[in-house]
């Protein structure tokens, strides 16, 4: 099967029918992140603005009202389902309301596209919501994870983690998470949620004492972060993008358009999973810096 006849296949309909929820008036462009609105220009100027202004809607209410949500994601599906994020984002509403089969299928595909590794946890922890705890081990064990960034090899060993505690693993789920990564008086973004996730499985293992101070740790190094950039809350009050200089309201008339291309599928897209597909190439990403030795301070160094 050539490449555009699976595609053709991804997108096939498989709802009757479908109605698109209404946008916020108050919706602003900033919303949509600008690389999604830069690989909106593959689209035509009329098509991209429909899309965006769906993606934005998903973006706002994924964390609030995760089903409406989900709709907004169709709807921008139903128009731009070759734009990679927008298979991310249906796949991303999709395991949020639960639907890990659409959810894995979609994320499979975003990743197939792109070549972006970033979402491959999410595929393990579907395969898990699906009782196959095995699938999800199998496809992390084909990722390079010299390609991934350091937060998405975190996460992806916190579901390979929970994978095996699924097995009734737990010994194996300690050592998922016994990676480079896991430095105890350092803090990255992501150490907070590493640091619980160890704790979690040496519980399991009846190692209270030392789950407590994992989780200590935990404290310690969300305060940390907190101090040094503000808290999750403060956060959402600005973004700094530096890849992309587009202008806060693009102006979609101007966008390039894709006539050569079949046109896009009227309908949703299906609710069962396709075959796995391979991950595109995708580019190594920057190396950290290198740390220095951490003092006697009780408080971890805080790393970006």
């Amino acid at each position: 099967m050539t490449p555009d006849e699976l595609l053709r296949m991804e997108l096939r309909p498989v709802r009757e029918r479908h109605e698109d929820p209404e946008v916020d008036a108050d919706l602003d462009w900033k919303e949509l992140h600008p690389q999604a609105r830069n690989e909106l220009k593959a689209l035509t100027p009329e098509n991209a603005e429909f899309v965006a202004l769906h993606l934005a809607m998903a973006a706002r209410l994924i964390e609030v009202e995760p089903e409406r949500a989900h709709q907004h994601a169709i709807s921008a599906s139903r128009r731009g389902g070759r734009i990679p994020a927008v298979r991310e984002t249906l796949g991303l509403t999709a395991y949020t309301i639960g639907d890990f089969a659409l959810a894995l299928r979609e994320l499979r595909t975003f990743r197939r596209i792109s070549g972006s590794l970033d979402q491959v946890a999410l595929e393990v922890d579907c395969e898990r919501g699906l009782e196959r705890p095995e699938r999800g081990l199998e496809l992390a064990r084909t990722i390079d994870r010299s390609k991934m960034s350091d937060i998405a090899a975190v996460n992806l060993a916190i579901a390979m983690s929970g994978a095996r505690l699924d097995q009734g693993k737990a010994m194996l789920a300690l050592a998922e998470l016994e990676i480079p990564q896991l430095k105890p008086d350092t803090a990255f973004a992501y150490s907070p949620s590493l640091f619980l996730a160890y704790a979690e499985v040496l519980d399991e293992l009846e190692r209270s004492r030392e789950a407590e101070e994992w989780r200590a740790r935990a404290d310690v190094a969300q305060l940390a972060l907190d101090e040094a950039f503000g808290t999750a809350e403060e956060a959402e009050e600005f973004e700094v993008y530096t890849e992309y200089d587009e202008p806060a309201a693009p102006d979609f008339s101007t966008f390039v358009t894709a006539d050569e291309l079949p046109d896009e599928s009227p309908d949703v897209l299906p609710d069962t999973p396709n075959a796995d597909l391979d991950a595109g190439p995708t580019e190594s990403p920057a190396e950290a810096p290198e740390e220095e030795p951490v003092g006697d301070d009780e408080a971890p160094k805080v790393t970006e």
